[in-house]
């Protein structure tokens, strides 16, 4: 008896050990994740969601390896008091062909560069060679000064890298060829254009993107105006792609007040311009993306052509939203209310599309289509993983999202959970247009969570395409999408008409034959009764 009492004993006890130790992991994976998941219905209102995304590391100095730049016996030692840490890293970058990436570590003046495990592999402090900047006599480098952007290139000629870096302070894009890993040798400095179509007074570029002709686009601040563009020798080329000036009330006033003011009244108007570009990225395709930081729906984030036409423009009748598309848009953890600060794009491999809002600290994903995919992450002081307090940069590699922050000074890396496998992997058939195969995925989705309104609009699809309108119909009622309801609605019909055509031949003959029966009859009656009147006098 007593051994079966130490056996139950034992038993319990290792059964609440067990139960212990799952309810600290529990814990600890809300911990990991301090932010609601959500999305949005088909009215605009947001519902809470599964989690596609979940915080798989955090890197800072330490975790990449900046001590290494003040270990004299490391190949990338620098000096005994180099920084081991970020400062206020402005831009982040991915070289997709080497799998590396590239930080502008912006307040300590240098250019890192890390392996794919975000591993420091080669570290620059400025450019050697013939340039406008004064020279460092110690170092014999043209010192960066505050770079806040950094874009790679492979030449597709001799395949060299390029690295070209917004050096902001020192007003010019450096363009430089990767000799080592500390040393970059300049091959062009692009300035200040000396033309009379740039009016501003200065020349501080904070981001950079290349095409595949090596033409240069520089966001420069104080020029709302598009990107400066340069050629690849360094010729100033124009402005790309500028932004438009959004039609709120105020400003379609003042428009038709400029018909009628005078001269001194216009003078003394406000003008209205429109705002300057936040962040870009180019995909394989050319094509370039902008973000635009102010609370704003006009050309909020773009898609460009080479011409700089935006194709993703409302005018035309598209509705392309981005960010939180609320109204009054509102903190779910805080109940605090913002505006959005939408300040940096990055379009993965996959071609999905990353959009980074600075004020919330969120990650908005959207397919090639622009469907929505998910919202992930949060901007908190307190120090949790999966929070930000300065979100400055977003990148993509692989099925992972890294996230710069420029005042926690560290990266984070966000990794696929279950469910964002099961939602991306619908998405990619759904965006070829494999409906018929996505069926059983987009099913999955909505087993993990009821709520997302585009598995429904998949399944509609689906069901489109086995010819199976009435179901085609519920589900594009349910996802409330009327466009789709229509087309459905059309087919329906049509179909009906194929499959009950003799039928309904026959039953409009016999229609029209009992309609002219009637008339005789009721013809006939209408002579019979003079007829018999006439009798009865």
């Amino acid at each position: 008896m007593s051994r079966m009492k130490k056996s139950l004993r034992r038993l319990l006890t290792l059964t609440m050990a067990a139960f212990s130790a799952m309810t600290m992991m529990t814990f600890q994976a809300f911990a990991d994740e301090p932010y609601h998941t959500y999305n949005y219905d088909a009215w605009g209102d947001t519902v809470p969601s599964q989690s596609a995304y979940r915080v798989k590391e955090t890197f800072s100095g330490k975790e990449i390896g900046l001590a290494k730049l003040s270990d004299s016996s490391d190949p990338l030692y620098v000096s005994d008091n180099a920084s081991d840490i970020l400062s206020n890293s402005k831009d982040l970058f991915l070289d997709d062909e080497r799998k590396e990436f590239w930080i502008a570590d912006t307040g300590n003046h240098r250019i890192l560069r890390l392996d794919e495990n975000l591993q420091i592999i080669g570290r620059y402090y400025g450019v050697t060679g013939d340039t406008k900047i004064a020279v460092d006599k110690d170092t014999g480098l043209s010192k960066f000064n505050t770079p806040q952007g950094v874009y790679v290139h492979t030449s597709s000629i001799t395949g060299d890298l390029y690295a070209y870096i917004a050096d902001a302070e020192n007003q010019r894009v450096v363009k430089a060829k990767v000799k080592s890993p500390t040393e970059l040798e300049l091959v062009q400095e692009y300035v200040k254009p000396k033309s009379a179509l740039y009016e501003s007074k200065t020349f501080k570029p904070s981001k950079i993107v290349v095409d595949n002709a090596e033409n240069v686009y520089a966001v420069v601040k104080s020029v709302n105006t598009g990107s400066v563009q340069f050629s690849k020798d360094g010729s100033f080329t124009g402005f790309y792609g500028a932004n438009r000036v959004e039609a709120t009330a105020a400003v379609i006033a003042q428009k038709l007040w400029r018909k009628i003011a005078s001269n001194e009244q216009i003078e003394g108007m406000t003008r209205n311009v429109p705002s300057e570009y936040a962040n870009f990225d180019i995909d394989n395709d050319g094509f370039i993306y902008t973000v635009t930081e102010t609370s704003t729906n006009t050309d909020a984030v773009k898609k460009l052509n080479p011409a700089g036409y935006n194709i993703w423009d409302n005018d035309v009748g598209n509705e392309y939203k981005f960010g939180d598309v609320t109204n009054d848009n509102q903190n779910l953890q805080s109940n605090i209310w913002f505006k959005p600060k939408l300040t940096d794009i990055v379009v993965s491999n996959n071609r999905n599309i990353n959009v980074l809002d600075y004020t919330t600290g969120r990650i908005f994903q959207y397919d090639k289509l622009c469907n929505l995919i998910c919202i992930f992450g949060n901007k908190n002081t307190a120090n949790q993983k999966g929070s930000f307090v300065a979100p400055n940069a977003v990148e993509s590699f692989d099925n992972n999202v890294y996230v710069l922050d420029g005042s926690k000074n560290d990266i984070t890396v966000f990794t696929e959970t279950t469910f964002g496998q099961i939602l991306h992997h619908a998405y990619e058939l759904y965006d070829e247009g494999k409906y018929a195969e996505s069926e059983k995925v987009w099913r999955e989705v909505i087993n993990r969570d009821g709520g997302y309104t585009t598995a429904y609009v998949g399944l509609g699809k689906a069901a489109l395409n086995h010819n199976q309108y009435k179901k085609a119909l519920k589900y594009f009622k349910i996802a409330y999408d009327q466009d789709d309801y229509d087309k459905a609605f059309e087919y329906a019909r049509e179909d009906f008409l194929r499959e009950n055509f003799t039928l309904l031949i026959c039953i409009t003959i016999g229609v029209i034959v009992l309609l002219v029966v009637i008339v005789k009859l009721v013809k006939k009656k209408l002579k019979a009764k003079p007829k018999k009147a006439k009798e009865g006098k």
